[in-house]
């Protein structure tokens, strides 16, 4: 389906188009989410505050993560060697995300979509799942177990070089923390990375592709799906948009950031009239997700490897 049944050129040339100002208000917000999340427990010294930090900082590990996959698409800024250079030092070395490689996958990703060669299928094709799956897999999560196997994995990276920004990065969090006189809140990310990222990430990528009604259709509106969010789920699991997938796929150039105003357009217009694709909220994708014994899903996608392993 073209997105010019919708909407004009002139429409999706505006749409289209990096704003400069309202990127760098995006990385403003990122940014002082983290600090504040350091701030926390070194101003307040109790178990709740690094338990908060701990999660929020979870959830800017992931929306790190949604800005590198906005800056792989080239056009979260106005120019393509501010994208790459902010992907790749900034974006993408805070959650230790490596730029070149994502993006090299993720386009792939984007090219093969509703076929059988899309990578990412092996993280999907497992939804829906029965319930005592999802259980598992939501244990997994909570209880370190996918933690530990997602910072081993981090550490070994595809590409020469690839660790270099990460190390860079957090040296200057340590040196700040240090500097300071708090450095023991550094364990604050580690701790979100051990308990709180895997189960983010899960959710996430179950919003995304997770028991939509045919991962074979090129339409995204078949092969994706759209959550909507209120202010904590956008905190946690859906970042700087990244829930608006459904019209990312549609157009994959716009910058998250006008996501949600295509959304509304493409609403007003009909072009999710009739369709499964739009879940209000992260507890329908839960139930989306999950299924009796009778229906789960038990297609497999084996031998690939990546940082969303544990997803399955």
């Amino acid at each position: 389906m073209n997105i010019l049944s919708y909407i004009n050129k002139q429409e999706l040339r505006a749409f289209t188009t990096a704003d400069n100002w309202r990127a760098s208000g995006v990385v403003i917000v990122n940014v002082a989410l983290v600090a504040a999340s350091f701030a926390l427990p070194a101003l307040w010294h109790h178990p709740v505050a690094w338990i908060i930090a701990s999660v929020v900082l979870a959830g800017r590990a992931l929306g790190f993560a949604i800005l590198t996959h906005d800056a792989a698409h080239l056009n979260f800024f106005t120019s393509r060697r501010v994208n790459q250079w902010m992907g790749k030092w900034v974006f993408g070395a805070l959650p230790n995300v490596p730029y070149a490689a994502y993006r090299r996958g993720h386009l792939e990703h984007h090219r093969t979509a509703g076929t059988g060669a899309d990578p990412d299928l092996a993280f999907v094709t497992g939804y829906p799942a029965t319930r005592a799956s999802l259980l598992r897999k939501l244990l997994r999560d909570i209880s370190g177990v996918n933690g530990v196997k997602g910072i081993v994995y981090q550490f070994q990276p595809t590409d020469r070089g690839a660790l270099y920004p990460v190390f860079l990065m957090h040296g200057l969090i340590i040196a700040a923390l240090w500097a300071l006189g708090v450095p023991e809140v550094y364990a604050c990310w580690w701790l979100g990375q051990l308990f709180v990222f895997p189960l983010l990430l899960r959710l996430r990528v179950m919003g995304e592709h997770g028991g939509v009604p045919d991962h074979m259709d090129r339409d995204p509106r078949r092969n994706t799906a759209t959550t909507l969010v209120g202010p904590l789920a956008r905190l946690l699991i859906a970042p700087n948009f990244v829930n608006y997938h459904v019209e990312h796929h549609m157009a994959a150039t716009v910058p998250g950031y006008k996501l949600p105003a295509l959304h509304r357009l493409l609403r007003e217009r009909g072009y999710f009239d009739g369709t499964e694709c739009l879940a209000a909220s992260y507890s329908a994708v839960v139930r989306r997700c999950t299924a009796t014994n009778a229906n789960a899903a038990t297609r497999r996608t084996s031998g690939v490897r990546g940082a969303l392993n544990n997803m399955r």
